[in-house]
């Protein structure tokens, strides 16, 4: 039988992953610097990736997720732009990542909005990785619009 065949049937049956041009196997080695604050936790409290430490949000389902709205104390400026549309996809993500304060600022068109993470990945590459190793734990699906 044709392997190619089975396992994109398999892949057919997972969890939907978010389009990505990322690498999930590069983003979980470059996941290593996010686990300083970062984790990936399910629904049933199992920890997925990382390590609980509450210093930034639970990333689990954060694809396709609005911005600044999971439980977690987020910074005003994020909670914003999770209000005027900000939806984490890949794009985002990795502008964000680049830099969390100009990206606000440019989303919100405000100068003075601010980011509460400090830590800057510059390397689009790497955070596409990231964002594909993140995504294979699950996206947030859109609500259905009538």
């Amino acid at each position: 039988m044709n392997t190619r065949l089975i396992l994109g049937a398999a892949m057919l049956s997972l969890t939907p992953l978010a389009a990505t041009a990322g690498d999930p196997a590069a983003g979980e080695s470059a996941f290593r610097q996010c686990q300083t604050c970062h984790y990936v936790q399910n629904d049933a409290g199992d920890v997925l990736a990382g390590r609980v430490n509450q210093q930034g949000p639970n990333l689990y389902r954060i694809s396709g997720r609005q911005a600044g709205i999971a439980d977690f104390r987020y910074g005003a400026s994020l909670v914003e732009a999770g209000e005027k549309g900000l939806v984490w996809d890949e794009e985002s993500f990795v502008a964000y990542l680049a830099n969390p304060n100009d990206f606000l600022r440019t989303f919100l068109n405000d100068r003075r909005a601010r980011g509460s993470m400090s830590f800057q990945l510059r390397d689009a590459n790497a955070a596409r990785n990231i964002y594909a190793y993140i995504a294979t734990f699950g996206v947030t699906e859109a609500p259905a619009t009538n």
